[in-house]
């Protein structure tokens, strides 16, 4: 199940990069709610591993980052990804306060599942918003990725 997992991270983070190469390649043209969501997919992974290892997130749920500085985050977190997979046990559960200050019980596999389904889910949106803008956007199916 980990090798698994190690796979999905791994497909996640080349899209991950790839559509901060095309934003940085559009940023004279690309509109702030594509960065906006970007940065959303890597402040809410890098807060599901902060909270895994029991570390408080730098980043705030919504901030906004420098399309610059996305590559470089996204690496970070997927490296802290893969070491959590390394070190951590899948059906541990995990005791945590979500932002707003409720306390909730997740196994980590629960929780590494819901950061490739939220940054799947947020890429979709930003493939809509490119399309508004002109910009072509990423073909990210995971089959794809596969073959």
């Amino acid at each position: 199940m980990k090798d698994f997992f190690l796979e999905l991270f791994a497909y996640g983070h080349h899209y991950n990069q790839q559509l901060a190469d095309i934003l940085t390649a559009s940023e004279e043209s690309v509109t702030e709610k594509p960065v906006s969501l970007y940065s959303h997919i890597l402040n809410a992974h890098h807060t599901w591993n902060n909270r895994i290892a029991g570390h408080t997130p730098l980043f705030g749920v919504w901030e906004l980052h420098s399309i610059r500085d996305l590559k470089e985050i996204d690496r970070v977190n997927y490296n802290f990804s893969v070491s959590l997979l390394n070190t951590r046990e899948l059906d541990e559960e995990m005791h945590y306060r979500n932002t707003k200050g409720l306390e909730f019980t997740n196994s980590i596999r629960d929780i590494l599942f819901h950061i490739i389904n939220h940054s799947t889910y947020h890429r979709g949106q930003i493939a809509t918003e490119f399309r508004k803008t002109g910009i072509e956007p990423l073909a990210t199916d995971y089959i794809w990725y596969k073959r």
